[in-house]
């Protein structure tokens, strides 16, 4: 792994505004290039770039890794791919649009990489809905949500995009608008009770879960689900620990939430691992990271959980590393 940091003067000034987010995977199963183990994360072949304020996908047997900073604090659109199964990196064709702090999601083979911010200084914030065929190879852009934001979640729910909280105009929101991928329309739903971001969404059981974030410069425990079919939010067991710039991943009907920072002069980025499973509202540790990082990417497949680049040290630092857990299956029986 190839970890870099700023001077401290730079960290300091990144320290609470820097994050990341990501969105949940999908959960069906597949091979993979490494032994499995399930007591401890585990290093697989390096990216080709180290960033920070990643987003990460999985479409199919490969992870996308897509924007955020580079080590020159230069917002990209590299775009880099990385084969499960031959544990083997590869670049790709740039994202239209260059992002940081942007949000991804995979839905029917295909990736979908949502809003960010567009320059180095945290602003301005686009609603852009950037997707990428790994058929064709092509990128393309979709119409723009009402509310442009940064820090968001982004989740895929039975052929539809949820876009929630996020960062916009200098402070947090609880905004929910959904696009329908055959229409080709965003419409608003029911906001989150608790302004967030910098934030982690996932889906479960055809439901909506946001995880953690930030509001004001201050971490959050909250969790909150929400129901598309009777359009409500519910307030759900908290966080074993506070924390935003985080990810999470879907394992089998479960959400594993990993990563962050702690918005203090002398914080640090987070090692706990939290499994939460919406069916018993309930959360319980797992092993905790073998490189903690903030701004990272998460996905899934099968049994196991992926740490995507992201930063060692909080604010401005940066990572090649990709590493894996396998969540125990006694962890995962119902």
């Amino acid at each position: 792994m190839t970890a870099r940091r700023l001077a401290p003067a730079a960290v300091l000034t990144a320290v609470l505004l820097a994050a990341g987010g990501a969105a949940c995977a999908g959960d069906s199963e597949g091979g993979t290039a490494a032994t499995s183990s399930s007591k401890r994360w585990r290093a697989l072949s390096d990216a080709n770039l180290s960033r920070t304020e990643v987003s990460a996908a999985r479409v199919g047997g490969s992870i996308y890794a897509v924007g955020g900073f580079l080590p020159s604090t230069e917002t990209t659109d590299a775009v880099e791919r990385y084969e499960i199964d031959r544990d083997r990196w590869t670049q790709l064709a740039p994202m239209p649009i260059a992002v940081n702090h942007a949000a991804a999601a995979a839905l029917r083979g295909k990736l979908y990489v949502y809003g960010g911010y567009t320059d180095s200084n945290f602003g301005p914030v686009t609603g852009a809905l950037q997707r990428y065929d790994p058929k064709t190879g092509d990128w393309s852009l979709l119409p723009e949500s009402p509310t442009p934001r940064a820090a968001a979640g982004l989740a895929a729910i039975r052929g539809k995009l949820y876009a929630v909280g996020g960062a916009a105009g200098g402070g947090a929101r609880t905004t929910l608008e959904v696009y329908d991928v055959a229409s080709g329309d965003w419409k608003a739903a029911p906001s989150m009770d608790v302004p967030r971001e910098h934030i982690a969404a996932g889906a479960a059981g055809g439901e909506l879960y946001v995880f953690g974030g930030r509001d004001g410069g201050k971490n959050l425990r909250t969790v909150e689900g929400y129901d598309p079919a009777d359009r409500r939010w519910t307030r759900l067991s908290p966080l074993t620990t506070k924390r935003s710039g985080i990810a999470a991943a879907r394992v089998r009907g479960k959400l594993v939430v990993f990563g962050g920072e702690e918005l203090t002069p002398a914080g640090t980025t987070i090692r706990p691992v939290e499994l939460f499973d919406p069916t018993e509202d309930r959360w319980r540790r797992l092993p905790g990271m073998r490189t903690p990082r903030h701004g990272l990417g998460g996905a899934s497949l099968g049994r196991r959980v992926y740490a995507i680049e992201g930063g060692p040290d909080p604010g401005f630092a940066f990572s090649d590393a990709i590493e894996f857990l396998d969540v125990p299956r006694r962890m995962l029986r119902r």
